[in-house]
This record gives C-alpha cells, structure tokens and sequence, in this order.
C-alpha cells in the first residue's frame, strides 16, 4: 500500500482537521483497550497456570503419601504370608504369633484392621485382637477372585461398608496365600479408612468452593474433602461422566470445564496413583481461583473505560472548538475573498483564479475567455441617483451577472468601479458570445430606477486565449480591455469580441 505524500497529508489534514483528529483518538483508544485487554488476558493466565501448579503440588504430595500407604499394606500383606507359611507358626504362644503375624506399629485404628482369612472364607487371626473376631468373607467377590486366580497379586477393591467394627467406609488390599504345593490357601486382607485419606486431604487448603477427591479407574469415588459437605458422594460412580472420560484418556495433567454436577465452572488437575488403579483430581473452583483477578480486571477495566471516555469527550470538545475555528477561517477567508458592496469574488481573488486558470489553459492546452463588463453611463447615473442608488445599481447588475453564470468553474469579479470582469475556463469565443449576450438581456431586463425612461445597460469586452499561440495574460486581458471600449464607441449595450 502506497502512503500519501506528506504534502498530501497536510492537504488531508487541512481539509479535514476533525476526521483527523477523531480517527486519531478512536485508534489511540483503540490502542489503549487492546494493550490493557492484552494485559489482563496475560495476567489471567498466569493466574490459571499459578493455580495449576500449587494444584499439581497437591497432587503429588497426595499421590507420594497413597503410593507410601499402597506399600506399606503391601509389604505387611507380604510379611502376614510369609508368617502363614511358617511350619512351627501355631507352636507359638497367641500373643507371640499375633506380634509375628501384624506390624502392630503400622495396624494402627487410624488407618484399619489387618485379616488372615484361611481357604473357606473365616478369619483366622485378627490385628485388632489376640482372639480373631468370627466372620466368613467366602461370599466376597475379592475372596472368590483370589481362589480362582493364582497370578493377582495385589488387588485393591472398591469402597465398601466394614462387616467387622466401626470402620465405616474403607478399601481392602489383599494377596493370596498359597500352601507348599501353590494350592488356594487363604486371603491376606487390610482394610484403610477412606477417613485416612479426608484427614489428609483436610490439612491441605484448597479453597471454601474446591475440593480433592480420590477414585479409582472405575470412576468409583473414594474419598473426598470438601467445605460443602456432600460426602455423601463417597460410593458414586462416575465412569459416564465427560470429565473422568477425559483425565482417563490423559492420565495426568490439567484442563478447565464445568462440574457435571453443580454445572460450576473448575479447573481439574490430575495424577494416576504410580501404577494403582487410583486417580487423584484437585477440583479448584474458577470463581475462586479468579476472584482476585477478577477485582483487578474490575478496577483496571473501569479506569481504562474513564480514561477512554474521557479521551473521547475532550476530542468532541476539541472537535466542536476546531469545527468552529473552520467555520469562522472559512467566513473569514470568504469575507477577505468576495467584494462587499456586490458580493462577486474581489480582485484578490480573481487575481488568484486568472493565474490560476491561465496555468491550467497552458498546460492542458485548452481555450480561456474572459468578460470585461462595463455600466453604461454610470458617472450620470450617479449624478441623477446619489452614490447610494448608484450602490443599488451595481449590486443588481452583479446579482444579474451572477444568474447568468452556471458552470461551476466560471468566476464573475469586481473589476474596480463600475467595472465586472468573468473568467471562463475552457470557453471557446462562440461559447463566450452566448454567455456574453445573456448577461448583457440579464442586466437590461431589470427594472428602471426612479424615474428614469431607459434600463441600466451594460457593454461587454470579450478576450479569448486560442491554444497554440504565442499570448500572455496581460495580452489576453488587454484585447478584452480594446473589445469593450470597442463596444463603447459602437453604441454601448453591446457585445465585441477582440480580433
């Protein structure tokens, strides 16, 4: 794209001060709204990506105390079998074989009970007590899964109501037992309090609106922290739901969507357990998250909308004040251009417009004539009707050469005196006769003064600039000059054009 020329653009901007100046201050706050937008987008994305890293922090600090736990139970499970196996394990004393068979230092109420459930499904020894509380778990999907399937290993069930005690929510992890000959002989079995896990996550502050939850890949919830207190949740199964779709096929990370069950907006982020069957979600509410934000972009927002506003109004102000300086340039360039008596352009500035129009007919090699209109016998006009009737008489003469002028570019001037001169560009003599004439019936067509018997006249002087010829401006206005007095000696009230 081509600019224009700087003369060009002070042209413009001569011509058009206040275009200028409102497109000026629309793109100035234009500018202003795309910076401070830009910069709140910014500063809200770094919201967004602080909040997905204190998130992720959380996430790994749970994901490392659930992966301690999970090894913990594994390794007791693993030590209660190694225990079973022992030959000489039922010659010892119960309170030695209960110390031999559970960690006591990890059996903790806080966490669970630990079982050893021989082949037909009853409990065989207890870590809550030297004599085994009387249960049979031979119904169990878990237990019938061990019986079947040798190659299990650790398996980590859903959550479910304890039979025994008061354990309230829990999840088992269990291995098989097997005899010398790799027969099914039992399941080792610890229970965790889900409760464990809210303690946990209730030493972390994550906000009045947000929570932690821990499933399993089954889209079954586990556990849960939260300042609504809905854990009533806790057993749900959520495996249809869009959101845990999502963090499945991911496995980890973090993405922004709208809780299937409140329809709020939230920020997940996410982590898979190691290689257990867990899932751990930190579900940060986006209202909290952004509310600081939001305050910021509320103040910045309405000082840049002030600014803005006021930008606008003091170029309105400034716009009317130039509007009104252009007014008053143009009245005062028209007052300075036009004569104040007959209201025809003055000399000045029909000087400027012959120079002007002789330029153009010299460059585009085009015809230029010019009329040199002269009152008929206005000394005795004035002597009959004082200056002020010869003022009105002039005046209607003007108006009457005016009327007969209709293209644009023509210019009917006050020569001096009495005397009106009418510039027409690209006018050939013929064009310039027909014009002349019309002005000459125009003038003698208005009404008598007083008490005069005869009409105001006019003679009329026609100069013409033929193409191709060796002539200057003076010589132009010269040969108008002789036709017009040509017109006088002839009888006035007439029309002469220069040889």
């Amino acid at each position: 794209m081509t600019l224009p020329s700087r003369s060009k653009r002070s042209a413009l901007y001569k011509s058009h001060p206040e275009l200028i100046l409102n497109l000026g201050s629309c793109l100035a706050v234009l500018a202003i709204v795309a910076i401070v937008s830009f910069l709140l987008l910014r500063e809200r994305s770094n919201v967004e990506q602080s909040a997905s890293r204190a998130a992720s922090n959380i996430v790994q600090l749970i994901d490392s105390d659930i992966q301690r736990n999970v090894e913990l139970y594994d390794l007791s499970l693993r030590e209660l079998i190694w225990a079973v196996q022992q030959p000489d394990l039922n010659t010892l004393s119960p309170a030695l074989r209960q110390k031999m068979l559970f960690n006591q230092a990890f059996t903790m109420p806080v966490r669970g009970d630990m079982l050893w459930l021989d082949a037909q499904g009853n409990v065989v020894a207890d870590s809550t007590s030297i004599a085994p509380r009387q249960a049979n778990f031979s119904d169990s999907k878990i237990f019938q899964a061990h019986r079947q399937h040798a190659d299990l290993g650790l398996v980590i069930s859903p959550p479910f109501k304890a039979r025994l005690g008061d354990l309230d929510w829990c999840i088992s992890f269990t291995r098989r037992i097997s005899d010398a000959n790799g027969e099914f002989a039992g399941v080792a079995a610890g229970a965790l309090r889900l409760s464990y896990f809210t303690d946990l996550f209730k030493r972390l502050d994550i906000g009045n609106e947000s929570s932690i939850n821990l499933m399993n890949t089954d889209g079954v919830l586990l556990a849960r922290q939260t300042n609504l207190g809905d854990d009533a949740l806790i057993g749900n199964n959520y495996a249809d739901s869009p959101n845990f779709k999502r963090l499945i096929a991911a496995g980890s990370g973090s993405f922004a969507s709208f809780s299937g069950r409140t329809g709020k907006p939230r920020l997940y982020t996410f982590a898979r357990v190691g290689d257990l069957p867990l899932i751990v979600v930190v579900a940060r509410s986006a209202d909290e998250v952004f509310e600081a934000w939001r305050r910021t972009a509320l103040w910045v927002g309405g000082a840049t909308g002030v600014l803005c506003v006021g930008i606008l109004w003091l170029t309105l102000l400034l716009g009317r004040e130039l509007r009104r300086r252009h007014c008053a340039e143009q009245d005062l360039a028209e007052l300075a251009a036009t004569d104040s008596l007959t209201g025809l352009a003055n000399r000045r500035q029909l000087d400027q417009v012959l120079r002007r129009e002789w330029s153009r007919a010299q460059r585009t090699q085009r015809p230029l004539a010019v009329l040199m209109v002269d009152v008929d016998h206005f000394k005795a006009f004035n002597e009959r009707h004082g200056h002020q009737g010869g003022d009105d008489a002039l005046r209607q003469v003007a108006s009457a050469i005016g009327r007969s002028i209709r293209r644009p570019a023509d210019l009917a001037a006050r020569y001096g005196g009495e005397e009106f001169l009418v510039v027409l560009p690209e006018t050939e003599r013929q064009g310039a006769q027909v014009l002349a004439e019309r002005i000459r019936r125009s003038v003698e067509a208005l009404p008598l003064f007083g008490d005069d018997t005869a009409p105001v006249t006019v003679s009329i002087g026609i100069g013409c600039y033929i193409p191709n010829t060796q002539q200057d401006l003076a010589t132009l206005l010269g040969n108008a000059d002789e036709a017009l007095y040509c017109a006088k000696r002839n009888g006035r009230n007439r029309v002469e054009t220069a040889v």
